[in-house]
């Protein structure tokens, strides 16, 4: 049994749930709107190797040690995105107001750098600490040196040391959860 997207099985399944393509489908399509039912924010991912940026839209992403302080994220090995982390190997984050939460809409694709202007896709960053870009108005950014990169399936879980972090914003200001949009990505 393929995958939604033909790239292979998504079993296993439980026994509960008969052996046919149609059950094995119905379970597929249940199993993808509980897992995007787990709450995750929804954040705007920078890297950045050599002259080439990007900004990328992106949900799986979680601190994973207090000591030192390591940032996961999960990113699609097929992602302009990953090719960017993999040879700069840094990554910085920006939490989004939920104001603005239509900007996230902007970063499902690869992006337009503009150096004169320093803009991706028209929208204002700056470089953090490690070079990767930044959006501007973002909520907070978490500026991350790639420590470690575990093949998970079809993604890469890069696992990122902390080196700057800063509000950008009222630290009370409401940031974008997937919740607050129409998206989903994942399951």
């Amino acid at each position: 049994m393929a995958a939604a997207g033909g790239t292979g099985p998504v079993g296993p399944y439980p026994a509960s749930v008969d052996d046919t393509d149609e059950a094995h489908d119905a379970y597929d399509r249940l199993r993808r709107r509980v897992l995007w039912s787990l709450p995750s924010g929804l954040y705007l991912l920078g890297s950045r190797a050599g002259e080439r940026r990007n900004l990328m839209t992106i949900n799986w992403v979680t601190q994973v040690s207090f000591d030192p302080k390591l940032i996961g994220v999960g990113i699609e090995k097929t992602a302009v995105t990953h090719e960017l982390v993999t040879e700069g190997r840094v990554f910085a984050l920006s939490t989004i107001d939920r104001e603005d939460r239509a900007i996230v809409r902007k970063f499902t694709k690869p992006c337009e750098w503009d150096p004169d202007a320093s803009t991706l896709n028209g929208f204002a960053v700056h470089e953090g600490a490690t070079g990767a870009p930044i959006l501007s108005q973002a909520v907070a950014s978490i500026d991350c040196e790639v420590r470690q990169a575990v093949e998970v399936g079809n993604h890469t879980f890069f696992l990122g040391e902390v080196v700057d972090t800063a509000f950008l914003k009222a630290e009370d200001t409401p940031v974008l959860r997937m919740e607050d949009t129409r998206m989903n990505y994942g399951g």
